[in-house]
């Protein structure tokens, strides 16, 4: 394994086992996130659940507010609409870095009468 794979937050290396354990919760909790729908893991040649960084964080948040006594579904839509206000936020940057750099006047958006 390469090491830029271990910098890799969606690189599959880590086993069902090895997850439960890190995020101390029974296999069966990982299984029911993949049955739902809400989790998919990678799976390796011979058929067994790989999981990168990125989806353990995802499985780690969804039981933390399982935990909470919200239903999976609820908690998926949670983290669903958490990755969508990111995705916003990332966009908003991006858009008023690029504005910045344009200057307020002659910009794409700016009035006819500034250009």
């Amino acid at each position: 394994m390469g090491v830029d794979r271990l910098d890799d937050e969606d690189y599959p290396s880590v086993t069902m086992g090895q997850a439960a354990e890190l995020l101390g919760v029974q296999p069966a909790f990982l299984r029911s996130l993949d049955a739902a729908g809400v989790l998919a893991p990678h799976r390796s040649e011979g058929g067994h659940r790989r999981y990168s960084r990125r989806q353990l964080t995802l499985a780690a948040r969804l039981r933390a507010l399982f935990d909470e006594g919200l239903t999976l579904d609820a908690a998926a839509r949670i983290v669903g609409l958490e990755d969508q206000l990111r995705t916003a936020h990332r966009r908003i940057d991006q858009l008023e870095h690029g504005n910045a750099a344009s200057g307020p006047a002659g910009g794409p958006d700016a009035a006819p009468d500034e250009q």
